[in-house]
């Protein structure tokens, strides 16, 4: 049976068969003897997207991994970055340094802020994430046009990844086929994507997607 460990755009967590190309964490939020998630949905609000495979680290996932037999950080699964970004997590310094440091890059320009720390991001995002409360902004016609590839939005409980001219319908094995992004446009859309997130997607940071490393 899966674990409860695969996260949606919206950054819930759910017991799926389909692992994702992406790994990451919110800290520790199971318990290892039963492999289960406690009741909080994280216990920090730096979010992060890791790699699966890193110098060979092996981890019993939802075991016990920190050096005191503890439990660790309880390993989250994610169809892609597109989906991570959209959940609310940002590139891991550890695992993942240039991309993160890209990431960093692209929200200094996108906010002028110099050198901006990653606790400063972290607190940031997590007052727009909507699994810690954050608010599901609307999305009209002209916004929907403006937004950058790699943006999530949603009607109803369908999101929709944006890429060039298209709209691809979110699942946790991939992405269903294109509409056209003005399709959507007469839908009461919202926006999954954090906008800050959203800021340094618009600044040039390029997700991975599901299938293909660029689009």
């Amino acid at each position: 049976m899966p674990l409860q460990n695969r996260v949606d755009p919206f950054g819930e967590i759910h017991a799926v068969p389909a692992r994702g190309m992406f790994t990451g964490n919110r800290g520790v939020i199971h318990d290892p003897a039963t492999r289960t998630l406690l009741q909080r949905r994280w216990s920090t609000k730096a979010w992060l997207i890791c790699v699966c495979e890193f110098r060979g680290h092996r981890r019993e996932v939802m075991g016990r991994n920190a050096p005191s037999g503890n439990a660790g950080w309880t390993e989250l699964f994610f169809l892609d970055e597109v989906t991570a970004l959209a959940a609310g997590h940002r590139p891991c310094f550890y695992c993942r340094r240039e991309r993160a440091k890209a990431f960093v890059g692209h929200y200094s320009d996108a906010f002028r802020i110099t050198a901006p720390k990653a606790g400063e991001i972290d607190a940031r995002l997590h007052g727009e994430r909507l699994a810690s409360g954050g608010e599901a902004k609307p999305v009209d016609a002209e916004t929907l046009r403006a937004l950058p590839d790699g943006t999530v939005v949603a009607s109803g409980g369908q999101a929709f990844a944006l890429a060039d001219a298209a709209a691809l319908p979110w699942n946790f094995s991939g992405y269903g086929p294109a509409l056209d992004r003005e399709a959507l446009k007469s839908s009461a859309l919202r926006l999954v994507t954090p906008p800050a997130a959203v800021a340094v997607l618009r600044s040039g940071y390029r997700p991975v997607w599901a299938d293909k490393s660029d689009r």
